[in-house]
C-alpha cells in the first residue's frame, strides 16, 4: 500500500488527474453501455458523441473552451431526449434520427471551427482527443468527479427498475415503473458520460468505452449482474493499459484506449467460441440409456 502511494506521490499533477477521470468515466461507461446495448440503442451513444462535437465548436466559437464542459451538457442532454422521444413515440425511425443529429452535428460543427484562429488543431483535439488528458484542469477533474457518482448512485439506487425496463418493458408498465421516465433518466446518464469522455478519447472514439466493455462482457458470460460487473473490470483494465502503453510509445491516449478495446473484444470472441465448442462437446459425450423392456427409462446417465 505504501508503495502504491509513493508512486501516486511522485507522479506528475496532469497524470493523476487523467487517471482520475479515465477511471471514473469508464466505469461510468460500462454500466451505462450493458442497458444500451440490450436495449438495443447502441447508436445513441454515437450520435450524441457527434452532437458533442458540434457543442465543442460552439464553446470554441464562443471563445469559452475552458468552459467546454458547461456548454456542452445543456447541448447534449437535449439532444439526448430528442433521439429518445422520436424513438419512443416512434415520430421517426431511431436510425434515422441519430442519422439526422450525427451528421448535421459535424457538419455544423465543422463551419463553425472555420471561424476559430486554430481550426484544424481545434477539431484534431475535438475529433480524435490529441493532448486532451494533458489539458484537463482541476476543475475537469472535480466536475467529472461529481458527475460520475451522480450517475453511479442514480444506477445503483434504481438498478431494479433499470433491470426490468431494459428486458421487459410492457411487465415493467404493468407492475407501475414509470418506463418513460427511466429512459429518459438513462439518455440523461448516457449524454453525461459522452460529455466528460469527450476530454479523454474525443469524440468521435466516445461510443467505444461505452459499446465494447459491454460487447466483450457478453461473450463470456450470461447473467445480467456477471455481465455488468465483467463489462466494468474490462472497461478499466483496457483504460490502464491503453492509457499507459500511450505514455510507452508517445502516442495519443485516445486512439491507444479504444485499440486495446478492440483487442479485448476479439480475445473475448475467441473465449466465447471456445465455451460454446466445450459445452456442445459436452452434451454430445452424454449417452442416456434406451428405455428398458417394460417401458420404464432408466435414471443413470453415462459419460464418455
Amino acid at each position: 500500500m505504501n508503495a502504491i502511494v509513493e508512486i501516486f506521490r511522485n507522479m506528475p499533477e496532469i497524470m493523476i488527474r487523467a487517471i482520475v477521470v479515465g477511471t471514473l468515466v469508464s466505469l461510468c461507461a460500462s454500466l451505462l453501455g450493458v442497458t444500451l446495448v440490450l436495449k438495443r440503442y447502441s447508436m445513441i451513444g454515437d450520435g450524441l458523441s457527434h452532437v458533442g462535437f458540434g457543442a465543442l465548436a460552439i464553446a470554441t466559437v464562443l471563445h469559452v473552451g475552458n468552459a467546454s464542459m458547461a456548454v456542452s451538457l445543456p447541448i447534449v442532454m437535449g439532444a439526448a431526449f430528442i433521439l429518445m422521444w422520436l424513438t419512443e413515440k416512434r415520430r421517426m425511425q431511431g436510425d434515422a434520427a441519430i442519422a439526422v443529429l450525427s451528421t448535421g452535428a459535424i457538419a455544423i460543427g465543422t463551419l463553425l471551427f472555420r471561424l476559430s484562429d486554430n481550426q484544424y488543431q481545434d477539431i484534431c483535439n475535438s475529433l480524435f482527443g490529441t493532448a486532451s488528458m494533458a489539458l484537463l484542469t482541476d476543475a475537469d477533474m472535480w466536475i467529472t468527479v461529481a458527475v460520475s457518482l451522480v450517475v453511479v448512485v442514480l444506477f445503483v439506487l434504481f438498478y431494479t427498475r433499470i433491470f426490468s425496463v431494459t428486458f421487459d418493458q410492457s411487465f415493467a408498465k404493468a407492475t407501475g415503473v414509470h418506463v418513460n421516465a427511466y429512459s429518459m433518466m438513462l439518455a440523461a446518464l448516457t449524454a453525461v458520460t459522452v460529455v466528460i469522455g469527450m476530454k479523454m478519447v474525443g469524440a468521435i472514439m466516445v461510443s467505444g468505452l461505452i459499446i465494447f466493455p459491454a460487447l466483450s462482457a457478453m461473450r463470456v458470460v450470461k447473467r445480467f449482474r456477471s455481465v455488468m460487473i465483467t463489462s466494468a473490470l474490462l472497461s478499466l483494465v483496457c483504460f490502464y493499459t491503453g492509457f499507459f502503453l500511450s505514455l510507452l510509445i508517445e502516442a495519443q491516449p485516445g486512439p491507444a484506449i479504444i485499440t486495446i478495446h478492440v483487442l479485448t473484444f476479439l480475445a473475448c470472441c475467441l473465449i466465447g467460441l471456445l465455451k460454446t465448442k466445450l459445452r456442445a462437446r459436452k452434451n454430445r459425450s452424454i449417452v442416456v440409456e434406451p428405455p428398458c423392456r417394460n417401458g420404464i427409462g432408466s435414471d443413470t446417465e453415462k459419460y464418455n
